[in-house]
């Protein structure tokens, strides 16, 4: 049955009214559902205007579907009882997303990290090839707020381990996952829960749909074995950084070369050959491209002095690309750490002058670089600057890097990471006069 119809007078619950509850009630009321909504922040509860809040859990007339909002962890939830229960009944923004746009090409891109700049890259290839083309999910523009009905349009979706936890019925032509690594490990209890969530991704494809994974990943035999026990039916590409030499001497975009970038890179191109699109089309497209803020964003290069906004990075493994990629590194770190990280600096230890911890959660960066590098105790991200600025001093015959790559979550001083990273930028603006 189609979505237009299959809603219809039935009753569905909201669970969690952010953008993603916002959008999904709009949408079922679209569809001419009954809904019912509820958040557990009574703040939020207040600010909802344009649907009906109710306690549905408590009716005696059951509802059809339960959509949870991805933020929303069952096991911690206050209507976890109900949701257990019930939760054959529960859906997701990406399983409705699916259900109205079964006749579209959807490309979906999941991992640890990287997944926005890929998006990007593959958003930017389509358009040159003249694709109608929208980005949406876990990137920032909820999935269920386009309402463009273009039978050619195109989408491509950032999907979360939280938005595909609880999803039954989403399934995309073109499906990747461009790395694993320990992440929301808070929430999926183990790393091997979190594979496997993942992999969901993949798990609802047909034979003539593709699925990449990448082959350099120490965490792709999991991945890959998952795969066959499972018999999925669609094609498996894997993505191998080293055959880069392939295209290497046509990119010229300096940005997409950076490790870390070149697999973000690979997968777009691969997806992108698959879409038979012709090479002279990509290589234009890559060379054009302009990397996201806030992800390896050079915002002061001289001769002298290079710095560097990083603050997307909030895991060890997300810094790693940047602490490979420059020398005489001025490391600022420090926030909220994620759960069972680790910082394995053998391999670059040598490009970092010292660290900078920054934050409240100070004892477990010192534990982690206790050793291994110098580092300083500098508590919040100003003073971290100014230090540096006096240590750069005494080390002027090098041509040196300021690195913003906390390594960690940024709530415990800022809202997001996009504040903390824009606070850097104007940290560098006032003291270097940009």
């Amino acid at each position: 049955m189609l979505a237009s119809k299959k809603y219809i007078n039935k009753k569905i619950a909201i669970y969690g009214m952010g953008l993603t509850g916002h959008s999904a009630a709009k949408k079922f009321k679209d569809l001419k559902a009954n809904v019912s909504c509820w958040d557990d922040n009574i703040k939020t509860r207040k600010k909802i205007k344009k649907f009906t809040v109710d306690r549905f859990w408590l009716k005696k007339d059951p509802v059809d579907n339960i959509l949870i909002s991805p933020g929303i962890d069952i096991n911690k939830c206050r209507l976890k009882k109900f949701i257990k229960k019930n939760l054959k009944k529960v859906i997701t923004d990406l399983d409705l997303f699916f259900e109205i746009n079964k006749d579209k090409l959807i490309i979906s891109i999941t991992g640890t990290n990287g997944k926005s700049s890929t998006c990007k890259i593959v958003e930017k290839i389509l358009k040159a090839a003249k694709y109608n083309v929208s980005t949406v999910g876990n990137i920032g523009k909820p999935i269920l707020s386009s309402t463009n009905l273009d039978k050619n349009k195109v989408f491509v979706i950032e999907v979360s381990s939280y938005q595909l936890q609880y999803s039954k019925l989403f399934s995309s032509k073109h499906a990747a996952i461009l790395n694993i690594s320990p992440d929301h490990l808070d929430r999926h209890k183990n790393l091997k829960n979190y594979i496997k969530i993942k992999s969901r991704i993949f798990l609802a494809q047909k034979k003539s749909d593709y699925t990449y994974i990448n082959l350099n990943n120490k965490y792709t035999k999991v991945l890959k074995k998952i795969f066959k026990t499972k018999k999925i039916k669609s094609k498996l590409i894997l993505i191998n950084k080293f055959n880069f030499g392939l295209i290497k001497s046509k990119i010229k975009n300096n940005y997409l070369k950076k490790d870390g970038n070149i697999e973000n890179l690979l997968f777009a191109y691969s997806i992108a050959k698959n879409l038979k699109i012709k090479d002279k089309v990509i290589i234009k497209a890559l060379n054009y491209f302009k990397g996201l803020p806030h992800r390896q964003e050079v915002i002061f290069n001289s001769k002298k002095l290079i710095c560097i906004n990083d603050s997307k990075a909030t895991s060890f493994d997300a810094s790693l690309q940047c602490l490979s990629n420059y020398k005489n590194i001025y490391w600022i770190v420090g926030g909220i750490p994620k759960d069972q990280d680790k910082f394995y600096l053998n391999k670059v230890k040598g490009n970092i002058k010292k660290a900078y911890v920054i934050g409240k959660k100070t004892s477990f960066f010192s534990k982690e670089l206790k050793n291994k590098i110098p580092y300083l105790v500098t508590s919040n991200l100003s003073n971290a600057f100014k230090t540096i600025c006096k240590d750069i001093k005494l080390n002027k015959n090098s041509k040196n890097t300021v690195l913003l790559s906390p390594a960690a979550a940024s709530f415990d001083q800022f809202k997001n990471f996009e504040t903390r990273g824009t606070f850097f930028k104007s940290l560098v603006k006032k003291n270097l006069n940009v």
